[in-house]
């Protein structure tokens, strides 16, 4: 998979194109989200609490227009629920989006990517104190992952191996992942009672393991990629985008106007976020990793041309 740079940096570029808006009137009486448990998709949070979209379609000239959000554990869930068309808009990392837009550029309705939401590190941490770096690990250690082979967290798992044993490698480590939503493997690393002893998690939940003494990082993705990248991004149809333009345009204005609201106060998203996944970390601990030094909230890709 790795080895095809040509193919998969094609797919990158196609997969995160430049918005396509057209003025027509909107088509379908509701627009239903789908994102994940991670701290990438705050501005999603901003927009429901504040109804952001319903607010730029009515200015559209768009009323009453229903705003569904759903909460999926992988990435691969969600894809599904887009081709199904019980969902309309996914949010995930950018493996996500390139294995469905690979997936779908033959069919009647290819998938597009509509904007970044975040870059972030993302961290493979471990309850071992054997393993230090991925050299360190042997079969009989079990790390887990949102979705095996298909999330950001597998593909960094992947980039790492190629980097230490040669592209040969790349899938070394794959048969070592299980797959496992962020809420329950930080869950299994902190308990102890499972024979999961690593995470390769998502924000915040991997700086809550943390907090535990004897819980140490093994991998930062940002090392990985030589510097900040992508996180998260958003994705669509192409029936859903062509038949739904005004809407389309609009989603884009809520898009930004969270994304500025969150540059400005973090806070308030924070709390919105807590709520939305019942978190029992506090706000303010919340609010300061989303205020990291190493984190940025953009609808501008970042470096996402590593993930070729």
């Amino acid at each position: 998979m790795l080895s095809a740079r040509p193919w998969r940096a094609a797919v990158v570029i196609a997969a995160l194109a430049s918005l396509f808006i057209t003025a027509a009137q909107a088509q379908v009486p509701e627009i239903r989200f789908a994102r994940q448990f991670s701290m990438g998709y705050l501005q999603f949070n901003i927009m429901e609490q504040h109804q952001l979209l319903e607010k730029h379609a009515k200015a559209a000239g768009i009323a009453d227009v229903k705003v569904v959000w759903a909460t999926f554990n992988s990435p691969a869930a969600m894809n599904d629920a887009l081709l199904s068309g019980s969902v309309d808009i996914v949010s995930g990392g950018v493996p996500g989006l390139l294995t469905i837009w690979a997936r779908t550029q033959a069919s009647a309705n290819p998938v597009k990517g509509i904007a970044a939401l975040s870059s972030q590190p993302i961290l493979l941490n471990t309850s071992s104190a054997k393993i230090n770096s991925i050299t360190d690990y042997t079969d009989q250690d079990k790390i887990a992952l949102p979705a095996v082979k298909v999330s950001v967290q597998a593909m960094m798992l992947q980039m790492a191996a190629a980097k230490q044993w040669g592209q040969a490698n790349y899938a070394r480590l794959d048969p070592l992942t299980v797959g496992m939503s962020p809420p329950d493997s930080t869950i299994a690393l902190l308990s102890g009672t499972a024979d999961i002893t690593s995470v390769f998690s998502v924000p915040p939940f991997q700086y809550q393991q943390l907090e535990k003494p004897g819980i140490h990082t093994v991998l930062n993705s940002y090392e990985v990629f030589g510097g900040p990248h992508t996180f998260t991004v958003a994705w669509t149809s192409s029936q859903f985008r062509d038949k739904n333009p005004a809407l389309y345009k609009a989603l884009i204005a809520a898009f930004a106007e969270a994304t500025a609201m969150l540059n400005n106060d973090v806070k308030p998203a924070a709390q919105y976020w807590i709520d939305n996944v019942k978190s029992k970390m506090t706000v303010e601990r919340v609010a300061e990793i989303a205020s990291g030094k190493e984190v940025k909230w953009t609808m501008v890709p970042e470096n996402t041309m590593k993930y070729a």
